[in-house]
């Protein structure tokens, strides 16, 4: 009968490097504020705002309707606050339902390099964190840092565009990087910090089926990527113990992806902070979908476009973009989800109405739009493939009847700016909590960083309790 080898333990052979859970904590522990650029605060401020603007905005959507149907109320003066809503729920409810509604209209940050929307799960974390424990708004803004940071990478090294043709990026790397926001917020030890990523790793989870179909599981991807996060964040604060190869074991989550050798180049901060990678989404369409719909909208401003005029429209876009699942879609469509991951129908509709709004993803069924997409090719740009995620490209060339083909080639997406998401946010939150509210709802982050109770936050979020 065969049999096995013991395995040798010589002194002399080289050590195994540490685990990657652990050189995350000890990133996470150790970076102070003081050691990163100044604008990560602004960056910070910004995150939030766009965070808050979307979630009052898609508060009335049925995902956000089904997200908040599941919280249960919490004990009196317990419990954090839903974004637009009266009452106080538990933790982990709250964390859930801004998620989603946060993640409600498809505009959400987005981090390019991991393929992940990141602010839409640790937002949420740090937000219930801070109404389950007092913490500063220092505190708050480097936790959403340290976030940031650790999706970004991890996110870089795990994910790409095979991997993402199945694996949901902002399922597999938000839990992940919330779990190491609410650790630092906290202020767990390194051991314990370890154990929330570690944790947090355990629950990745989503599939990309639901953009073939429009289903809405995307949305509910991040409420259970931030809802389970929380559980980590506050499981390793009890002393749970989680194996710190979790990440980068032989069974552990990079491996589970194929990408186990990626593991070695996570390093936190090792040039510009992740956060500052992050853009504001302009379009509230899949990230794909942005540059396209960018260079059509030029298109429309240069000149008259009479769209029954139109024999042919040619998108080129990088691989990434027309890998993705749903981006590469001309219908047909039954679900708006369908059509806000589309390439295809997002450059028809910007043509047909010259801008992108929700009003866009009305045409589902309509005659001019269905004539649209059946003449529009979507294409693999290789000079737009090689420049990406550093730059993500994309042109769009329309031939009318009787005229010359006409194109826009966009080098990178144009983000939507500060001021435009200040904008977007001021016009939500008046609408559900009043101008006034509202108001204070704006100073407050804007002084994030000398807040002493950033639990505070939550009355202000909360509908018809400040009036």
């Amino acid at each position: 009968m065969a049999t096995i080898a013991p395995l040798r333990h010589d002194a002399a052979q080289q050590q195994p490097p540490e685990p990657l859970a652990m050189r995350l904590a000890q990133a996470v522990i150790r970076t102070p504020l003081e050691a990163l650029p100044a604008e990560v605060i602004d960056k910070t401020k910004l995150c939030l705002f766009d965070l808050i603007g979307c979630a009052f905005e898609a508060r009335d959507l049925p995902w956000s309707k089904q997200a908040r149907a599941l919280a249960q109320a919490a004990a009196q003066g317990e419990g954090a606050a839903i974004i637009g809503a009266p009452q106080l729920t538990g933790y982990g409810d709250a964390a859930f339902a801004n998620a989603v509604m946060g993640h409600g209209l498809v505009r959400e940050d987005m981090h390019s390099g991991s393929i992940s929307h990141l602010g839409i799960v640790v937002l949420p974390v740090l937000l219930a964190l801070a109404q389950y424990r007092r913490v500063t708004g220092r505190d708050f803004i480097l936790a959403a840092c340290m976030g940031y940071e650790v999706g970004g990478q991890v996110g870089r090294a795990l994910m790409d565009a095979q991997v993402a043709r199945i694996h949901r990026p902002t399922g597999n790397v938000g839990p992940v990087a919330a779990a190491a926001a609410g650790a630092r917020l906290l202020g767990l030890d390194v051991a314990a910090t370890s154990s929330a990523i570690a944790l947090g790793a355990n629950t990745t989870l989503g599939f990309n089926q639901w953009a073939h179909t429009g289903g809405s599981e995307m949305f509910f991807q991040a409420g259970f990527a931030a809802r389970n996060a929380l559980a980590a964040v506050r499981l390793a604060a009890d002393g749970a113990f989680a194996s710190p190869t979790a990440l980068d074991g032989e069974a552990g989550l990079f491996a589970a992806l194929g990408k186990r050798a990626g593991a070695s180049q996570v390093v936190l901060f090792g040039g510009r902070p992740e956060l500052l990678e992050v853009y504001h989404k302009p379009v509230p369409a899949c990230n794909f979908a942005q540059t396209p719909c960018q260079a059509a909208l030029q298109l429309t401003r240069e000149s008259a476009i009479v769209h029954e005029r139109i024999s042919a429209i040619r998108i080129r876009v990088p691989r990434a973009g027309a890998l993705y699942p749903g981006c590469n879609y001309a219908g047909a469509f039954a679900h708006i989800l369908q059509a806000k991951m589309s390439i295809q129908y997002n450059v028809a509709a910007a043509l047909l109405l010259g801008s992108v709004s929700e009003e866009n993803f009305t045409l589902l069924n309509d005659a001019r739009l269905q004539r649209l997409l059946a003449l529009t090719t979507l294409e693999v740009d290789d000079t737009m493939t090689q420049a990406y995620p550093g730059l993500q490209g994309g042109e769009v060339e329309i031939v009318q009847s009787g005229s010359a083909a006409r194109r826009v080639r966009l080098e990178n997406v144009v983000n939507a700016s500060a001021g435009e998401v200040r904008e977007r946010f001021r016009i939500a939150a008046a609408a559900v909590l009043g101008g006034e509210q509202a108001h204070r709802l704006e100073q407050f982050i804007d002084n994030l960083q000398v807040q002493n109770d950033v639990g505070a936050l939550g009355a202000l979020l909360r509908h018809g309790v400040n009036s």
